[in-house]
């Protein structure tokens, strides 16, 4: 059975995306080598980088929530408003850049070379399959005033 790719477009809840692709990176650190990497150091640049993420996706949560709009990513329409400040005014994506960071931070804490591949798959599925529904979604919902939003903040960072 053919699936068509259509049909994963905002299906699967980010968080669980991150978490389905943390769980390979466990995986694949476990048959790959490893980085020699004092543990103090990695557990410590792996708290940091996760730190940041934590901080960029309550950010993202807090201007969402400042504006009683929704943060379910699985349904776009039920957006009310266009938030462009904040955390918004430097990407557009900050629950998804928090969620990268995660990842990032969990591919420095396994150490492992194969692992560092995760964060790249997060980018691309959710720029696929999350991303890319949802700004049809908002230019539509917005039209002029999302497209000059997009024309000077990034998608991601």
């Amino acid at each position: 059975m053919i699936i068509r790719m259509h049909a994963l477009e905002l299906r699967i809840p980010p968080p669980a995306v991150a978490v389905l692709i943390a769980g390979a990176m466990w995986g694949i650190s476990l048959l790959a080598p490893w980085f020699e990497v004092p543990a103090v150091i990695r557990v410590a640049a792996a708290v940091t980088i996760a730190l940041a993420g934590g901080g960029l996706s309550l950010a993202g949560v807090t201007a969402f929530r400042r504006v009683s709009t929704t943060v379910n990513p699985m349904k776009p329409e039920m957006t009310s408003s266009l938030v462009c400040s904040g955390i918004y005014s430097v990407t557009r994506n900050p629950m998804y850049v928090g969620l990268l960071f995660f990842l990032v931070a969990w591919a420095v804490f396994l150490s492992s070379a194969w692992a560092a591949f995760g964060p790249l798959a997060f980018v691309l599925y959710i720029n696929r399959f999350q991303i890319e529904p949802e700004e049809r979604v908002l230019s539509a919902m917005f039209g002029t005033g999302y497209s000059a939003y997009k024309s000077k903040v990034r998608r991601w960072l």
